[in-house]
């Protein structure tokens, strides 16, 4: 069953992630790379709009689908959007702890799971796995490249 994060919410419950630090949306990415790799489920996690950026709104690392909201609109929208749009809502499992967010996905169909639960299993024993890694895997670099590669 594929997982859609609401990203902003997990990192407020990740263990040794703040939303103030500048890198915490890669260090999620990071965490959730290794759950997808442990779990073979498919991931794919929501951000806000953050900075104005020449990189897409879209890209992948490490088996995980990273989504940044348009300006203008936000994280729990672009969530609601790809709900309403699923083929199979009720194959899909959001996690957030906005209950808001949380009761209009589950009357489309789709299973909800809140951050501070999922946080428990995939941020704990990620940070974890994270701290015993020493450099990032030739897939990471090759996929790291491909996002921040110049055109010449």
């Amino acid at each position: 069953m594929p997982l859609l994060i609401d990203g902003h919410n997990l990192i407020g419950r990740c263990p040794g992630l703040s939303l103030s630090d500048p890198d915490d949306e890669e260090k999620l990415v990071r965490l959730l790379a290794a759950y997808a790799s442990r779990t073979g489920k498919k991931v794919t996690v929501a951000f806000d709009p953050g900075e104005p950026t020449s990189l897409p709104r879209t890209r992948r690392l490490g088996g995980v689908e990273i989504v940044f909201a348009a300006p203008g609109t936000t994280a729990d929208a672009l969530i609601l959007r790809r709900v309403q749009h699923a083929r199979h809502p009720a194959g899909w499992t959001v996690v957030t702890s906005d209950v808001d967010l949380a009761e209009r996905v589950a009357r489309l169909g789709a299973r909800t799971r809140s951050a501070h639960e999922f946080a428990a299993e995939a941020c704990a024993r990620g940070a974890a796995a994270e701290e015993r890694q020493s450099a990032p895997s030739p897939g990471e670099v090759e996929a790291w490249l491909e996002i921040f590669k110049t055109k010449r």
